[in-house]
This record gives structure tokens, C-alpha cells and sequence, in this order.
């Protein structure tokens, strides 16, 4: 069975920390995960030597045409948002879409993708301080300054730097599924999961008590999800009032508590869905929903699915 070929690209100029990400998340083997895991590969978007920030000189293997049969394509940076990619490069990225490869960008990794044309009519995101940039230039796209990231189905952008990681988890949960991404996650030692509309910064800092009294509220909830939380027993544990409750979550994660609260619940119910012998009245019980019926509603508007096509998807990769 061949396996699915994830391209990174390689330019002069390389964004160092965004490529390591990419390389972190595909290249390295995971035996431990027991599903068939990615080959991955680094082309050189164009000829020349390519350096990276930090004075790192780096051999691409493979010329572009590498993409000619990716099936994901990860574009790690780009040098300039306002020098234009080379247009072969372009002409590549373009056919990769036509096949139905899947195209991946890291914070100004976006600038390529617009110059592509292959943004027009989506939702897309960079780095905050890009965010307005590309806006201007490019007005076809609805331009997301907030979010983490944006996954548009067959393109997916990212906010800047670590913002990569958490965009690149998402992708290995979509294809393997919630348990296989949280144990990528355990590895990296980072949140097993982040929601793309999270804000990703704080308009305003929060004093230093408010945060550390958020951050324990919320580790709590995460520890007892099946208990019955609102947002008035979640303000009075915080000892914060409701108002600067909903407030600093607001701030901290783009979301209200209440949905906050569902989102953590779902991502629950991702992760239960993929034991195939657990009943999904378990699984409502466990994640925190009061009925089948209402774990059923937030699961399609959040997950685009029903429990029981995500559990026929993964279950058999989480338990085969």
C-alpha cells in the first residue's frame, strides 16, 4: 500500500523553527502508534544554495516536480510576503491542487499560496502582523487575523510559528484519527489539542492571578468533564465573576465558556468514539453531554460528521 507522501518545501531564506516543526511531526518513524505513518520528503522550491535563519545551510534532495506527486504539501514560511514566489513553483502548487493534493502553510507559507490563486473564495490565516497585509493584496480571501488556523478542507493555513504545530496535529488527527494525535502530541510534549479559532494572542495581558485562576479552572474541568459545569459554578470555582469569566476566556481561547466547554467536550468524544465496543450513551456520559441527542447535535456542528461515521473511520485504526 502506498503510503501518503508529505512534501516539505525548502527555499533561500527558510523559516528554521516552522520547517523543524514540519520535520518533527512527519519525518520521524512512530512505531509505537501502530498505523501505517507518513513518508516524508524536502524539495527545493528553486536552484541555489538554501540557507536558514540562523546560519544553517541546508541539502534539499529532491527538485520541485517531488510535488508533482505529493499528497500533502507543507510550505514552512516564506522569505518575503512582498517578493513574489517563482512562478514555476506556482505552476506546481497549482497542478498539485487540480489532483486533489492537500496544500499546508505556515505563517507567510500563506503569501505562496495566495500568489498561487489557489486562496480566492476561502477562509485563510497567517501571522497577526501579516494578517492585514494580506488582506490588502489579496481581497478574494476572508482573511481570519485571530485564528490559529484555518482548515478550508483541501487547504489548510496557520497562524505564525508554534501556531504550525498545532495546525500540523490537526492534520494527523484528521487522518488517524483523535488517540493517534493526542499521543503525537504526549511526544512533543505539547496540548494535545487547539482549536483553529483560538485567539493566538492576548489583546490585552491578564494580571498574573487572573491567569494562573483561569489556567487551574480549566485543567480542572479537563479532569472532570463528566461533572455538570455552567458557566456560574465554573465563576464561582475561578472566583471570578461571570462577567470577567466569560471575559478572560474570551481572551485566553476566542470562546465563551459555555463553548469552550463543548469544544473540550467533543474532543472527549473523539477520543471514546474510537473504541468501537464503547455504547455512545457511555460516551455522552463520560464526555459531559446530558443525552445522545445533544452530544449528536455539537458532534456534526463541530466534527462536520456524525459520532457513528467518525467512529466507522477510526475505530478500526485505533483497534485494528
Amino acid at each position: 500500500m502506498k503510503k501518503h507522501l508529505v512534501v516539505a518545501l525548502a527555499y533561500d531564506g527558510l523559516c528554521t523553527f516552522e520547517f523543524g516543526c514540519t520535520v518533527e511531526v512527519f519525518a520521524l518513524e512512530r512505531p509505537e502508534l501502530e498505523v501505517d505513518w507518513y513518508e516524508f520528503a524536502v524539495c527545493a522550491a528553486e536552484p541555489g544554495p538554501i540557507r536558514a535563519a540562523g546560519g544553517i545551510v541546508i541539502s534539499a534532495p529532491y527538485a520541485p516536480q517531488l510535488l508533482e506527486r505529493a499528497d500533502t504539501i507543507v510550505i514552512p514560511g516564506w522569505r518575503d510576503p512582498d517578493e513574489a514566489p517563482p512562478p514555476a513553483l506556482l505552476a506546481l502548487l497549482r497542478a498539485a491542487h487540480a489532483r486533489g493534493a492537500r496544500l499546508c502553510s505556515i505563517c507567510s507559507g500563506v503569501f505562496v499560496l495566495a500568489a498561487a490563486g489557489l486562496l480566492d473564495g476561502l477562509r485563510a490565516t497567517t501571522h497577526w502582523r501579516y494578517a492585514d497585509r494580506l488582506a490588502r493584496r489579496y481581497p478574494a480571501i476572508e482573511v481570519l487575523p485571530d485564528d490559529l488556523y484555518a482548515d478550508a478542507g483541501q487547504i489548510i493555513t496557520s497562524a505564525g510559528s508554534a501556531a504550525g504545530i498545532d495546525m500540523l496535529l490537526h492534520l494527523v488527527r484528521r487522518d488517524h484519527g483523535a488517540r493517534v494525535g493526542n499521543l503525537v502530541a504526549q511526544r512533543l510534549v505539547v496540548a494535545p489539542h487547539r482549536e483553529g479559532g483560538q485567539a493566538q494572542y492576548l489583546p490585552r495581558p491578564m494580571a498574573h492571578d487572573e491567569k494562573g485562576r483561569l489556567t487551574r479552572l480549566m485543567d480542572w474541568v479537563r479532569a472532570h468533564p463528566a461533572e455538570r459545569h455552567t458557566v456560574a459554578s465554573m465563576a464561582l470555582r475561578a472566583a471570578m465573576s461571570e462577567r470577567t469569566l466569560q471575559r478572560q476566556f474570551h481572551d485566553a481561547t476566542g470562546f465563551g465558556a459555555h463553548e469552550w466547554l463543548i469544544r473540550e467536550r467533543i474532543a472527549i468524544v473523539k477520543d471514546l468514539l474510537e473504541n468501537p465496543a464503547l455504547p455512545l450513551a457511555q460516551v455522552a456520559e463520560r464526555a459531559g453531554f446530558a443525552s445522545e441527542a445533544s452530544l449528536r447535535h455539537h458532534f456534526r456542528r463541530l466534527a462536520a460528521t456524525t459520532p457513528g461515521a467518525y467512529r466507522r473511520q477510526f475505530a478500526r485504526v485505533a483497534h485494528n
